[in-house]
């Protein structure tokens, strides 16, 4: 009896349900933080705004992650990550039924507010399920077990795209034929785009509110008692470190400030790079599926090519191989015109694939108690994605209104900042993942 009840106590738990459970969670914040990237469209025809001002939507989505992951990091130490999971869904419903209000109006900065506080729950969200995926199991398979949850996150990016150009950028008008409207038909035409997001976003509220509720009523594992993983007791002198003594970590912060700052930046703008007339000349809704099809689908296929894929290389080696190959599909967008153009940035889809689930492993490696600390620092990196798209934006909007290029070349010049981007990460994956030290528990 003594020898039953040492091998029950002793026997490893299945974490294969609570995995599932979280992987529909990636699915979630996959799907509606890729359907914001969309919105620009639907943003400069409902607002008129310029380039800078459409990109501003990511800029407002992203600087939550900047403002609410370090939050979250305290508020997972104090709640644990089941508890902090269904707050931020909760949150996340508050920010989409927003959105009703702010179309109705037609007030940009409350278009802005609703994104923020949608983003708040989605940052408070990624900052609690990342490492909850990450320690569910042995150490050593972390990154493919992320890479395998991020493929779920990649899953609702590939569909958000045709949602968005079916149910919201459908009726988008070309510049052109916005110009030839009238005064009334025009302002019509703005209400007209607006409360296109009513319905989809209302449908988003109750199926968030119906998530969270099953949440809480799910049974997963409480990982907040795991020394190895948390924070230690009160009074432990491990919580007197300061994180940003750990290089690798720091380095991944700013890796994933690139990472998400490119792959957010180049989704947001392809949609109007493909309806120039010398690159795809698409109208906004096939453009809008094309990029949700190819280039998020593209991060799908990587994704799960890259479970197999990191059986083969270290992480390390194959971040710096992807990172170099997605700086030279863009250099060959920037270069050519056409269908060339296009379906070489696409691909950078497929190269963004295994890099934040890499570069978060990595960057969490060794941290033993501290990891909590270290998901905080390493998630407020994806404020990129509030920096570089509008800064990808300036650049169009100086370029044509300045120097008085074309419209694509403008697109291109600024499409350099993404190479810079992805170089660094490149030389993250070789040099700076490998981490200076690490906590003795």
């Amino acid at each position: 009896m003594a020898t039953s009840s040492t091998s029950q106590n002793t026997a490893t738990p299945s974490y294969v349900g609570p995995f599932i459970i979280v992987s529909i969670l990636f699915f979630v914040f996959g799907f509606l933080t890729t359907l914001n990237t969309f919105l620009a469209p639907l943003v400069q025809a409902a607002f008129d705004t310029d380039n800078f001002q459409a990109n501003l939507i990511n800029a407002a989505f992203f600087v939550a992650y900047l403002l609410f992951a370090t939050p979250t990091a305290r508020l997972i130490n104090s709640v644990g990550y089941k508890r902090t999971m269904i707050i931020s869904l909760f949150t996340m419903a508050v920010g989409t039924v927003l959105f009703i209000p702010a179309s109705s109006t037609l007030v940009y900065v409350l278009f802005l507010t609703a994104i923020l506080v949608l983003a708040a729950g989605i940052a408070a969200l990624q900052t609690s399920a990342n490492p909850y995926v990450a320690v569910l199991g042995p150490e050593h398979s972390a990154p493919a077990r992320l890479t395998l949850a991020q493929a779920f996150n990649s899953v609702g990016a590939a569909l958000s795209g045709n949602v968005a150009g079916k149910f919201i950028l459908a009726k988008v008008l070309t510049p052109e034929e916005v110009k030839s409207l009238t005064p009334d038909a025009h302002h019509a035409y703005q209400v007209q785009m607006a409360s296109a997001v009513q319905k989809p976003y209302l449908f988003f509220t109750a199926a968030l509110v119906i998530l969270a509720l099953a949440v809480a009523f799910a049974k997963l594992p409480s990982l907040q008692a795991t020394r190895e993983f948390r924070a230690g007791k009160e009074g432990d002198p491990v919580l007197d470190r300061s994180i940003w003594g750990f290089r690798h970590t720091v380095l991944a912060a700013v890796a994933i400030f690139c990472y998400v700052g490119v792959e957010v930046g180049l989704g947001t703008n392809m949609v109007k790079y493909f309806t120039m007339p010398d690159i795809g000349a698409y109208t906004a809704a096939k453009a809008a599926a094309l990029v949700s099809t190819f280039y998020w689908g593209g991060a799908l296929v990587g994704r799960l090519l890259g479970s197999w894929l990191l059986s083969i290389f270290n992480p390390n080696r194959l971040l710096a191989i992807f990172g170099v190959a997605a700086a030279a599909v863009v250099l060959i967008s920037i270069a050519t015109t056409g269908q060339v153009a296009v379906w070489s940035i696409i691909l950078a889809g497929f190269f963004n694939s295994i890099m934040f689930p890499n570069i978060f492993a990595l960057g969490t490696k060794g941290l033993g108690p501290l990891t909590s600390k270290g998901s905080g620092l390493i998630m407020s990196g994806v404020v990129g994605g509030a920096i570089v798209g509008p800064i990808l934006g300036k650049i169009q909007d100086f370029s044509i209104s300045v120097q008085n290029l074309a419209e694509t070349t403008a697109f291109k010049h600024s499409f350099v900042v993404a190479i810079v981007c992805y170089l660094f990460i490149a030389y993250y994956g070789l040099w700076g993942s490998k981490p200076a030290r690490t906590v003795q528990a």
